[in-house]
């Protein structure tokens, strides 16, 4: 019986420590990562800019090949967009809209996770001597709940990994295309 009485106790200071830790966090988690390309931007900005271009290059589609996709009625640029759905959890099920798009420079986009929330992203193209900086960015919002916040601070980690992956599909695409 013992036992039991440490066990819970141990539960109970578990939870409190991690709720009152989740106090300090902040509730908005962004995650970027940057990769040099060499190419000039208008080499790769289409391959992000066109919705479609999207199944060649996402770490997604390489999670879960059988993922099924439906485009929306325009394909590039601002209002450009498409929805997901996968039988695979790491990748469920969303739509994704571009919000903004300047030629070679900007792209802006909403995401809308379902269960986790939107999260506005952003890819940024500047130009460097050895060809381009590509930075894909997302801002999420994960409220006041603790967990959601703990969780928060592992976004950086899973997220972050794909965001690799996609950039260097892109890299291999521009490579492959030139």
């Amino acid at each position: 019986m013992q036992a039991f009485f440490i066990i819970l106790g141990a539960l109970i200071v578990l939870v409190l420590g991690l709720f009152i830790f989740s106090l300090f966090l902040p509730p908005a988690v962004k995650v970027t990562r940057s990769q040099v390309i060499a190419a000039p931007a208008d080499k790769i900005f289409p391959l992000v800019n066109s919705v479609r271009n999207w199944e060649l290059w996402s770490p997604w589609k390489e999670q879960d090949p059988a993922i099924r996709i439906t485009y929306g009625e325009k394909e590039s640029g601002a209002g450009a967009g498409y929805s997901w759905e996968s039988n695979n959890r790491n990748v469920g099920k969303g739509h994704m809209i571009i919000t903004e798009s300047r030629p070679d420079q900007y792209i802006a986009t909403e995401t809308d996770f379902m269960a986790i929330g939107v999260a506005k992203g952003t890819f940024r193209f500047d130009p460097v001597q050895t060809g381009t900086l590509v930075t894909w960015s997302i801002t999420c919002n994960m409220g006041q709940h603790p967990l959601r916040k703990v969780m928060g601070v592992l976004m950086d980690k899973w997220v972050g990994r794909d965001f690799e992956k996609g950039l260097k599909g892109i890299e291999k695409l521009v490579v492959r295309y030139s």
